[in-house]
């Protein structure tokens, strides 16, 4: 896990229609390598092994993303909820706004 670990990020979500651009935006939000495969379980292998997360993310326009791509803001929400229940040692403090 790196060192270099942002402590409090926002990410907006506004604009973002599909599950690619979802995927795209966490990457560089979160500074993922250039070989993250942009899908659920390279984001879950990400989070666990590879990229140590933020203390505090916050998620701008969260109802936009419910709203257009549902499933896929299903999705991110239960991987930060399983991550944190996981490894409360590394827990970060996650808000829907």
């Amino acid at each position: 896990m790196c060192d270099s670990v942002k402590k409090d990020i926002t990410i907006d979500l506004k604009g973002v229609l599909t599950k690619e651009k979802l995927q795209i935006l966490l990457k560089q939000k979160l500074d993922y390598p250039d070989y993250y495969g942009e899908n659920w379980d390279a984001f879950w292998d990400t989070i666990t092994g590879l990229v140590e997360l933020p203390e505090k993310i916050k998620f701008e326009h969260w109802s936009d993303l419910e709203k257009t791509i549902p499933s896929e803001a299903n999705s991110l929400k239960e991987m930060l909820y399983n991550f944190n229940k996981k490894y409360p040692m590394m827990k970060s403090e996650v808000k829907y706004k």
